[in-house]
């Protein structure tokens, strides 16, 4: 007999079943046993009696989260045991025959509950079991629906999904980059991805102009409560476009996603407000406004865009000017405010415009913009910069010598002089969103496989050491700290 989901039993009442799945509760009354089972799509009441003898006593034996496979009878539920809470309320299974899968051992916490009232560490140690609780299902159910939503709008939209490679180059573009050690190439190393950044406007030099991808993020950042080493952002970039083309796309996403997935959150404002940094800072003291009228309602959202940021920040310990964004975004400089079209400047003001760069970046804002909710950050974006001599200066700027950056960027520039249109996007982190809307605390609630806040996987144990045979085959040596 095929087996069938829990939600599905409604529609076979007086007919034979089999269900499959995990024993989540016991209940004795009287001579009478009563189990729930528990599969992906909810629970659905077995009801044992001592009838049939064999089986009763056989059920006996059974024990919390054993898996098994149940034959039997739906039947209506009488009137005093309807549960109305549940999809299956007004049935139950009167089973004939019973299969045992596997025994489980006493777990180390409940999955009945919320799981917000045990110990982080634990469940993250034991992520299979904690992602059983009914709560941690529904927030990877919501994240499909999400992606999924985003993924058919945008091809709606005429984009086109792109993977990027996973093993890239290390370049100075803010964090720190995870190295893998080539086998083949010793003593030369591939950089994990902060973000697909080149390759997306590489890609709008390949003319696809319109491009994204639900990409994998990778730094190496200092411990933050609320941010993962490895994450997950909605990457997007097109050519031809202005900075308010961009800004309009993502408000039409989000507007229509919350719309048609969220129908009981209310967006506070639509258009989404611009805000300008420097306004944002004297009004709100934070780059990051939250603008809900009700700050205590879960169900209130406020979006908002911040714009015109400075395009440097001083770093007082590194005594350095750092990038606000990153080193690709355009400055907005005298000669040219607008990003799209490009004005037709001549060579001359190009010259002037590196000069100022160079001279009082302190002054100078840039093409960027940042995507919040509620008080939160939830994606950033730019103009990109295709002028690679404004390009190089920003670099400059940043403490690089003009070689370096010729050298390490050596097939962006190549890329570049062979034609590259104007273009720009933007990367909405999916975590953080996630988070807000389904009302967790943080975005280790809404991924399957988070690290602790010190970036150390639990439940696999990993950051962990490798053999010497392994480290030899790579030709990396440990060094051990010396002792104070």
């Amino acid at each position: 007999m095929e087996r069938i989901l829990n939600r599905e039993t409604v529609k076979y009442l007086g007919k034979k079943v089999k269900v499959c799945g995990w024993v989540q509760t016991i209940r004795s009354h009287g001579k009478i046993i009563f189990i729930d089972l528990r599969d992906r799509s909810g629970i659905l009441q077995l009801v044992f009696t001592p009838k049939d003898e064999v089986l009763y006593k056989e059920v006996q034996k059974i024990r919390p989260e054993w898996v098994i496979g149940v034959e039997g009878a739906i039947q209506k539920r009488p009137a005093g045991m309807i549960n109305p809470k549940i999809e299956t309320g007004n049935v139950e299974l009167h089973p004939l025959d019973i299969e045992v899968f596997s025994q489980a051992k006493t777990l180390p916490f409940p999955v009945d509950t919320s799981g917000y009232e045990i110990n982080e560490e634990a469940r993250l140690k034991y992520r299979y079991l904690d992602l059983r609780r009914e709560r941690m299902r529904r927030n990877l159910e919501i994240r499909q629906k999400v992606i999924q939503f985003m993924r058919e709008y945008l091809i709606k939209e005429g984009f086109i999904e792109v993977e990027t490679p996973i093993l890239t180059k290390s370049t100075p573009e803010g964090a720190r980059d995870f190295l893998v050690p080539s086998r083949l190439q010793p003593g030369k190393f591939y950089a994990l991805p902060q973000s697909p950044q080149q390759y997306k406007q590489l890609l709008m030099v390949a003319g696809l102009e319109k491009y994204f991808q639900i990409a994998r993020c990778l730094r190496d950042e200092d411990p933050r409560a609320d941010r993962q080493a490895e994450h997950t952002q909605l990457d997007i970039e097109m050519s031809f476009v202005s900075q308010e083309d961009v800004l309009n796309l993502t408000e039409g996403l989000y507007s229509n996603l919350v719309k048609k997935l969220f129908p009981e959150k209310r967006i506070l404002k639509i258009p989404f407000p611009r805000i300008t940094y420097k306004e944002a800072m004297e009004k709100y003291k934070t780059e990051k406004p939250d603008l809900r009228q009700n700050k205590n309602n879960p169900d209130e959202l406020a979006f908002c865009f911040i714009t015109d940021f400075p395009m440097f920040e001083w770093h007082e310990k590194e005594n350095r000017w750092g990038a606000m964004h990153h080193p690709f975004t355009k400055p907005q400089v005298k000669e040219d405010k607008s990003s799209f079209p490009p004005s037709s400047r001549r060579r001359d003001s190009v010259i002037e415009d590196i000069k100022e760069i160079k001279k009082n970046p302190e002054k100078i804002l840039a093409h960027q913009y940042d995507f919040v909710l509620n008080g939160v950050e939830i994606g950033g974006g730019s103009i990109r910069t295709t002028d690679l001599d404004i390009l190089t200066a920003v670099f400059e700027v940043l403490g690089h010598k003009k070689e370096k950056v010729k050298k390490q960027f050596s097939n962006y520039f190549e890329a570049f002089s062979f034609g590259v249109p104007p273009h720009g996007g933007i990367a909405p982190g999916i975590d953080r969103f996630l988070a807000i809307l389904t009302n967790e605390p943080n975005i280790r609630e809404v991924i399957a496989f988070p690290k602790t806040g010190d970036n150390r996987d639990l439940m696999m144990d990993v950051p962990a050491e490798v053999t010497e045979e392994q480290l030899k085959e790579l030709h990396i040596k440990i060094t051990k700290p010396k002792k104070k």
